[in-house]
């Protein structure tokens, strides 16, 4: 599993500035001073294949909106808002200030880090846990805090705030999407039944919380998802224009005729530990489930009479005891769903014996928010990132006697999620106590710069740290090295997500210096070793 996350940008001084450039720049700064040896490596595109649907096609790429070209070395990817006409057109690159600017950097922690939407982006190496998902998430932040700061002692360079959350409030809204490795032996129809119902009403435990109802705030309010509003389909390919719950880009990353990666965009930034952990862990847990081909009927008679309406209602239902139709003709609230989820889950777990510490973590804290949530939500503000941020719009409220549209609560909205410590809400609240952690932050440092050691990422960020200059180009499922003496490139491809870890590799890299021997090795080691081959 992994977590991308765009984060808002404003240029501190100038809101009008050009955030395609600005993110740019970010990324720039962060390539050229706070990686050593990784910024050489470019991105491959070769194994992207944004336009293939799940459900059997794939989508002609001229009449894709360009939002969703992600292939496209020349340029990253527009908004979703641009003006578009139906017909794809040739996008302009970003913008180039004086300095040269660099649009992707492959870190040494094994993610990712580049301009997409306007945005600048963090997406994490692959992890096996929930746990380490929050673990190597909280690491981009750190990221993305050290780029803005390191962009403002370059002189001439802008001053740039930047926002761990999903809305602009004037109708944008930038993706945190989470990617889940799943066996393609799971049939994909299987996944929009079982997935939707959970998508819809999972945002009562992991919801960021959110001033305004509607796309553009155009109603007071408060609610308790970011993306909510902006759900309009059920299913479908966009990620950026008529979003749907269930999205159908199937691009595995991976051996395709063994995985699919289950790309979900309905999701929060999520800044509160627990909710991330929680978001991960469960729904990762119910992909497990249908993998284990035992789907009992209490999840069947759990179809939504109109999913997309469902999503709005449950996000505007600050109370959780909105009844919700369901296909049968039965109504249920979101939090019973959620109840049903967790139950047949737990008893499968039980079913299928041993469980590791940290499924029983996940479903103990599932199990207990839930309660919570409906005999004392103010219990779960510690974990439950809605209620944390209501807790304090609501006091400033008191205090001040403001009604829900006053601008000053919109702007302590956005101060939430400001990344930088001395002005962000949430990161007082965290230096107080206020909210739970579960990571330390001696280990986020550690992530700013080590990969996971459990997956192919552990290959990945090892070589961009101990070989970058060696290392041409870089994607999910493959190594690219440029060996000095040698006629061609070098291709390691890394079609399973578990093979390069650091029980493979660790002793062949540490007993080899360079990028050439250690690919000699590569080529020379058999299957078993479990190290990529080249």
């Amino acid at each position: 599993m992994g977590i991308e996350t765009e984060y808002g940008i404003l240029g501190v001084g100038n809101p009008g500035a050009n955030p395609m450039l600005l993110s740019a720049q970010v990324v720039t700064a962060y390539a050229n001073e706070g990686v050593r040896r990784g910024s050489r490596a470019r991105w491959d595109y070769q194994d992207e294949d944004p336009l293939c649907d799940a459900r059997g096609w794939r989508l002609e790429r001229a009449a894709a909106h360009p939002s969703q070209l992600t292939d496209v070395a020349e340029a990253p990817a527009p908004d979703g808002d641009v003006g578009w006409t139906g017909v794809t057109q040739r996008r302009r690159p970003v913008p180039q200030p004086e300095q040269a600017t660099v649009a992707n950097v492959i870190l040494p922690n094994g993610a990712r880090y580049y301009v997409d939407h306007a945005h600048p982006e963090y997406a994490s190496p692959e992890v096996t846990n929930p746990l380490d998902a929050v673990l190597w998430d909280r690491a981009g932040e750190e990221v993305l805090l050290r780029s803005s700061r390191l962009l403002a002692q370059i002189p001439g360079m802008p001053d740039v705030a930047l926002y761990k959350n999903n809305v602009d409030g004037k109708g944008a809204s930038y993706g945190t999407h989470e990617n889940y490795l799943v066996d393609r032996a799971v049939p994909f129809g299987d996944v929009i039944a079982y997935l939707t119902p959970f998508l819809v009403t999972r945002p009562v435990f992991c919801g960021a919380g959110r001033i305004g109802l509607g796309q553009r705030g155009e109603r007071p309010g408060y609610q308790i998802s970011q993306r909510a509003d902006y759900i309009e389909a059920e299913v479908g390919l966009e990620t950026t224009l008529r979003r749907p719950i269930i999205n159908t880009r199937d691009e595995p990353h991976a051996d395709a005729s063994r995985y699919r990666r289950l790309h979900v965009i309905v999701g929060d930034a999520n800044l509160l530990e627990v909710s991330t952990y929680l978001k991960l862990g469960t729904t990762s847990l119910l992909l497990w489930l249908l993998e284990t081909g035992d789907v009992p009927l209490e999840l069947s008679a759990l179809a939504l009479a109109d999913p997309v309406d469902a999503a709005h209602a449950v996000s505007h239902d600050l109370t959780l005891s909105r009844p919700l139709d369901l296909a049968d003709g039965r109504t249920i609230t979101a939090l019973e769903i959620q109840r049903v989820y967790c139950d047949v889950i737990t008893s499968a777990i039980g079913r299928a014996g041993e469980v590791d510490p940290q499924t029983r973590d996940v479903l103990d804290r599932w199990f207990s928010v839930l309660d919570r949530l409906g005999t004392d939500p103010g219990s779960c503000v510690r974990e439950v990132e809605w209620l944390a941020k209501l807790r304090v719009l609501e006091a400033m409220r008191r205090r001040d006697g403001m009604d829900w549209d006053h601008p000053r609560l919109a702007a302590l909205d956005l101060q939430w999620s400001d990344l930088r410590p001395e002005r962000s809400v949430y990161h007082r609240l965290a230096a107080a106590g206020a909210v739970e952690l579960l990571v330390s932050r001696d280990d986020v440092e550690r992530a700013t710069s080590l990969p996971p050691h459990d997956t192919r990422a552990y290959f990945r960020g090892e070589s961009i740290r101990r070989f970058g200059d060696s290392v041409s180009a870089a994607n999910w499922d493959a190594l690219i090295f440029d060996i000095p003496g040698e006629q061609n490139l070098q291709r390691v491809p890394m079609n399973d997500p578990y093979r390069g870890t650091r029980a493979h590799l660790e002793a062949l890299l540490e007993s080899h210096g360079d990028a050439a021997s250690l690919l000699r090795a590569l080529t020379a080691s058999s299957p078993p070793s479990g190290a990529p081959g080249p």
